[in-house]
C-alpha cells in the first residue's frame, strides 16, 4: 500500500499543510493582533474607552466575519483572491481564506488574553507616568504572553482542520488528498491515512505550544 508514489505524495501533502497552516497563522496574527488590541484598549474600563470603535469593529468586522462558516466564507472571497494572487486555488491561494477567516478568531483571543492581565499591575504602569503604548507593549502584552501563545495553539490546531475542509476547493495538503483519493476515488486506507496525519500534527503543535506557554510559566 505504501508504494513510492503514495509516500510522495504524502510528504509533499504535508508540506503543504504546514506551509499553509504557519503561513496563514502568521498573517492572521499580523491581522488580529492589533485588532484584539484595539478592542481591548477601546472597551469599557480600557485604556482609552471607544464605545464606538469597539462596537463597529466587535459586532460588524469580528462578530459578523466569525458567524461564516468556513466553507462559505472561502467561496465568498474567491474573487478577492483570484485578483489577489492570480488564481482561486492551491496552497497560497488557500491562504488567503484561511488568514482572514482565522483573523477575527485571533482579535478575540488576543482581547481575552489582554482582559486576564491584573488590573493593578495597569495601575501601577499608570501611577509611574507610563503612557498607553507603553502599558500595551511592555505591561499587557508581556504579563498575558503565557495564555497568548495558548491562544496561538488553538488557533494553529483551528487552522489546521480549515486546511483539510480548503481541500474541497483544490487546495492542496493532507485535505486535497483525503477529498481526491480518499472520498472520490473510495480509497479508504488514504483517507485513513491522512486523519492520522492531521491528527499527528495537531497532537505535534499543541504538545509545543503548552511546552512553550510552561517554559515561560514563572510560577513554576
Amino acid at each position: 500500500m505504501f508504494t513510492k508514489e503514495i509516500m510522495e505524495m504524502l510528504t509533499k501533502g504535508i508540506g503543504e499543510t504546514l506551509y499553509m497552516v504557519l503561513l496563514s497563522t502568521l498573517l492572521a496574527y499580523v491581522i488580529g493582533l492589533p485588532l484584539g488590541v484595539i478592542l481591548n484598549v477601546t472597551d469599557k474600563g480600557g485604556l482609552k474607552p471607544n464605545a464606538a470603535v469597539n462596537k463597529l469593529l466587535g459586532t460588524i468586522v469580528i462578530n459578523i466575519t466569525r458567524s461564516v462558516p468556513f466553507v462559505i466564507f472561502a467561496l465568498l472571497i474567491g474573487p478577492l483572491t483570484k485578483f489577489l494572487i492570480g488564481k482561486s486555488t492551491g496552497p497560497t491561494a488557500m491562504v488567503v481564506a484561511l488568514s482572514l477567516s482565522a483573523a477575527p478568531l485571533v482579535a478575540r483571543m488576543v482581547e481575552s488574553s489582554l482582559n486576564e492581565v491584573d488590573k493593578g499591575v495597569i495601575e501601577a504602569a499608570r501611577s509611574m507616568g507610563a503612557t498607553n503604548r507603553f502599558i500595551v507593549f511592555k505591561v499587557m502584552l508581556v504579563e498575558a504572553r503565557i495564555s497568548l501563545i495558548s491562544g496561538a495553539t488553538i488557533c494553529l490546531v483551528t487552522i489546521i482542520g480549515y486546511s483539510a475542509m480548503g481541500g474541497f476547493f483544490g487546495s492542496g495538503g493532507l485535505g486535497d488528498i483525503a477529498v481526491r483519493y480518499g472520498y472520490h476515488r473510495y480509497d479508504f486506507g488514504i483517507m485513513i491515512i491522512t486523519v492520522v496525519l492531521l491528527v499527528v500534527l495537531v497532537l505535534l503543535f499543541q504538545a509545543v505550544g503548552n511546552r512553550f506557554a510552561s517554559s515561560l510559566d514563572r510560577r513554576k
